[in-house]
């Protein structure tokens, strides 16, 4: 099923690696097949990593942009969902937490990534922490 990206003039994109940006006028691109693909809004930088649920997001993030190496930053999600499902009481987030280790153990990057957000949300009314990297409640695409 092909995915039709709207975008704004000069709207950046990655696209399976390289960083696309849009010209000066609004275009609208159609991939007819499976890439990898995150709006510059969606996309964290490490330094951006600065919270519990924002150094979940960060390796979700990169296996999905690199999938071949998924396996490099597999361990570093483990371990931060391991630390951060140790301090959660709610259950819904709780529940949230496996969702994403579901989508992540089954090579649904895209949907574990867009999953994350609820943490960020979730960690962000708690603490008040609002990071530049990941705007809330917007999805991709």
């Amino acid at each position: 099923m092909p995915l039709k990206l709207s975008l704004k003039p000069g709207e950046k994109f990655v696209l399976n690696g390289a960083v696309v940006q849009n010209g000066d006028r609004r275009g609208v691109l159609v991939l007819q097949n499976k890439a990898s693909v995150l709006r510059e809004k969606d996309i964290m930088q490490v330094e951006e990593a600065n919270s519990p649920s924002r150094r979940i997001y960060f390796p979700v993030m990169m296996m999905y942009l690199d999938e071949l190496n998924a396996g490099r930053y597999y361990d570093e999600f483990a371990q931060r969902m391991g630390e951060f499902m140790s301090v959660i009481r709610n259950p819904d987030v709780l529940a949230e937490c496996v969702n994403i280790s579901k989508h992540v153990l089954g090579r649904e990057y895209y949907k574990g990534l867009m999953a994350c957000r609820k943490l960020i949300e979730y960690e962000d009314e708690r603490i008040g922490h609002v990071a530049s990297g990941v705007p809330e409640s917007r999805a991709a695409g």
